[in-house]
């Protein structure tokens, strides 16, 4: 055995805030509280959820969760934890002045729609028994409750006269957050690091490592940092697979991230009074166009050229290790066919009218598409002149909006508040461990970012969590058949199903990393001593 070290680095790119209820959060910010906070229940490498901290028991009419938390467990400022907690943490999600995107949460709790409109001062479907007892009742059985339930707490004593609407700036959330991890933060400097120390009254023993620090390093010196064994671990950019992979003191390990690449239309705007999409955009309303610009993209090229072969091409959003994934051969899958685009284009009357090349619109107008993308590794800026080229190859003048690529929260503020001059955008979402694709597709999901649903798209999203689908072959087809929906529809192009890599020095021992997350258990993680 060896004996705990001072700290380990790790890699990051940036963070808003540490507190994942307010904010969109990118991978770095999740990364961080990993560290620090534990959810009710958690998910297995097979995609499972299982408890964690709670354990439950559900009634036979699937409506009714009693939930029993363990004693004993610490916040780091030393109070207990308690379903308290819980119950607040709901609560403030669920709150008339709460505008953040994690409603969905929530929303399936009997008296949350009441509350949420102001109707009501409380929230019925949720009843403390007693400290460590919490019974929540839904609004009608969905067969991923459990999965969709928010799983972490807050601790209500420390938001004392903290108004929800305040919360997002409160000096809680943005410079001293607490958790129940293994973890605590001691210091926060934004853009810069974090800094976190063990917590001693860990419910589940005292970390390995004495502390984590997170930095922030320009990826250009990624390579020389491991090799100098400045840096233990990261969530590496693909593009410095190549020269990691050349280091005799670096680890690197692979798996299939829960993700999708996607390239989304947008098709109207976010209505926040009414909070449901309003499809308003006509621009893309033939979906011979959307179907044209599929086959267009030279996908496994550009994945292969740009992207070190780093991924494969998805059809679906259902990643490719779901029960729910619809074979292959049961959809279009929109091989690379210029042939096919210009015909379709052709068909839906967009043709070049003047004679330079690109197309104009059915009505004879000039037919510009504008393109935005975030910025990202070192062949972000080539793989985007590759994905437009493929366009004008068919005689589509897409181009880069603006003229330059968008840093990531810039790209995510303008593509959330719909942005008037963005018309497609490149982004990547994390998906959950179930298939629902609630949160993500419905007319009232706020990250339902291209604006688009259909009445058909609602009643499949419906049905997948009804009653009868705790029968899983019943699910099953469900799924299936949204799937071939959205891929007759194409309301987004979906590009590739990524591969993540994590480079780990060689001394830091106890890393395991699954498709849901490279730090698992970090409490078990430490250092080996140099011989």
């Amino acid at each position: 055995m060896c004996s705990p070290q001072p700290f380990s680095y790790f890699h990051f790119n940036g963070f808003e805030s540490l507190h994942n209820i307010f904010y969109r959060l990118g991978d770095d910010d999740s990364n961080v509280l990993e560290f620090t906070t534990e959810a009710m229940f958690t998910v297995e490498d097979d995609l499972s959820t299982v408890p964690n901290i709670a354990t439950w028991q559900e009634s036979e009419d699937h409506r009714t969760f009693t939930f029993k938390i363990k004693p004993g467990i610490r916040w780091h400022n030393g109070d207990e934890l308690t379903v308290e907690d819980w119950k607040f943490a709901l609560e403030t999600i669920a709150s008339p002045d709460y505008t953040g995107p994690r409603y969905y949460s929530v929303e399936m709790i009997e008296g949350v729609e009441a509350y949420h409109t102001g109707k009501t001062k409380g929230i019925t479907g949720i009843k403390v028994l007693d400290p460590y007892t919490l019974k929540i009742t839904v609004t009608a059985a969905r067969v991923n409750t459990i999965d969709n339930l928010w799983p972490y707490p807050m601790n209500k004593k420390y938001y004392t006269g903290v108004a929800v609407k305040d919360m997002p700036e409160s000096d809680q959330v943005k410079k001293h957050p607490i958790g129940i991890g293994p973890f605590e933060v001691t210091k926060i400097q934004p853009g810069e690091f974090v800094e976190m120390k063990r917590f001693d009254d860990y419910y589940q023993g005292k970390a390995l490592l004495d502390g984590i620090v997170y930095k922030v390093f320009d990826d250009k010196q990624l390579t020389t940092l491991f090799e100098q064994g400045v840096v233990d671990m990261e969530s590496a950019p693909r593009d410095a697979y190549e020269s990691l992979s050349k280091l005799n003191n670096v680890n690197i390990m692979q798996t299939t991230e829960l993700s999708y690449e996607y390239i989304g239309f947008k098709f109207g705007h976010w209505d926040r009074e009414a909070e449901k999409i309003v499809m308003d955009n006509a621009k893309f309303k033939d979906k011979r166009l959307r179907q044209a610009m599929y086959y267009a993209l030279d996908r496994e090229g550009i994945i292969n050229t740009f992207s070190y072969g780093l991924g494969k091409v998805v059809e679906s959003p259902i990643p490719s290790a779901s029960w729910a994934k619809i074979p292959d051969s049961e959809i279009n899958t929109y091989p690379y066919s210029p042939e096919k685009a210009i015909a379709l284009l052709d068909e839906a009357g967009y043709v070049d009218i003047d004679g330079d090349g690109l197309r104009e619109d059915p009505k004879g107008k000039k037919f510009v598409i504008h393109y935005d993308a975030m910025t990202g590794n070192t062949n972000t800026e080539q793989r985007t002149e590759a994905t437009l080229l493929n366009w004008r190859q068919v005689g589509l003048d897409v181009q880069l909006n603006g003229g330059a690529l968008k840093e990531m929260n810039a790209f995510y503020d303008a593509v959330e508040s719909d942005e008037p001059t963005i018309d497609l955008f490149n982004g990547v979402w994390g998906l959950a461990s179930d298939p629902d694709p609630s949160g993500l597709w419905r007319a009232s999901d706020l990250w339902n970012y291209p604006r688009w649903s259909s009445e058909r798209n609602e009643q499949l999203i419906r049905d997948g969590v009804s009653m009868k689908s705790y029968d899983r072959n019943y699910r099953k087809g469900v799924y299936y058949e949204w799937q071939k929906l959205i891929n007759e529809e194409v309301p987004m192009i979906f590009f590739a199903e990524r591969e993540s890599i994590t480079p780990v020095n060689k001394r830091l021992q106890g890393v395991h990393v699954n498709s849901m997350s490279n730090i698992i258990e970090p409490q078990k993680w430490w250092v080996k001593q140099a011989k």
